[in-house]
């Protein structure tokens, strides 16, 4: 009776995780992997990374995805409890490279277009 009842609470709470070939998901970062291959540790440090494109399915956990040529040191496939769905809408995205800070980080803001003189 006891099994039971724990069961019934721990089906509550238990969501069945799937995903598609091409959604967008998140890579959960170990912290002992995170300081060996990410360089940051501490409160700072990266818990996922990404978005990835799942490229394919294997079985019913097991995912491949595709990950940046920077990354290939890195094995390609993935447990389902590593993943995290990707909300992040495509229009939002801001790549790094464009933010500038300097050495106070601060970042400097300049216009994009001037619309009248």
């Amino acid at each position: 009776m006891a099994q039971d009842r724990k069961k019934s609470y721990a089906d509550k709470r238990r969501r069945p995780i799937k995903f598609e070939v091409g959604d967008k998901v998140m890579l959960k970062v170990s912290p002992w992997k995170g300081i060996i291959r990410f360089r940051k540790r501490g409160k700072l440090s990266p818990r996922y990374i990404g978005p990835f494109k799942i490229v394919a399915r294997f079985r019913k956990v097991a995912y491949r995805l595709s990950l940046p040529e920077e990354r290939n040191s890195i094995h390609d496939m993935f447990h389902v409890s590593q993943l995290r769905k990707c909300l992040v809408d495509e229009a939002t995205y801001v790549p790094f490279p464009e933010i500038e800070v300097d050495d106070k980080l601060r970042y400097v803001k300049e216009p994009i277009k001037i619309i009248d003189q």
